[in-house]
């Protein structure tokens, strides 16, 4: 009597297996919604942080082009010269 029935006993087992693996195991749907959850907010934390990235670089090439204008600004109406460089002055002439 149970000689014809294995078969489909067997099946039937290893699909319960199965089916415990997909809902409770490693990497089950469960696990799958989880690490989908997480993609997402990691996916928002790295836009903010290349945003946050763009304005500090927006910052230092300010700060960059700042510096030179500083510089030319005390060149000019400081007098700044740095070392070894040689200054020269040309005054006008006289229109007496």
């Amino acid at each position: 009597m149970l000689k014809g029935k294995w078969l489909p006993i067997v099946l039937l087992l290893f699909f319960g297996l199965l089916q415990y693996r997909l809902w409770f195991g490693k990497n089950s749907i469960p696990d799958y919604y989880s690490r989908k959850a997480e993609v997402k907010t990691q996916a928002l934390q790295n836009a903010n942080l290349s945003q946050r990235n763009a304005l500090l670089n927006a910052d230092i090439n300010d700060l960059k082009i700042g510096l030179e204008a500083i510089e030319e600004r005390a060149r000019n109406e400081l007098g700044l010269i740095k070392q070894g460089e040689t200054f020269y002055r040309i005054l006008p002439a006289d229109t007496k």
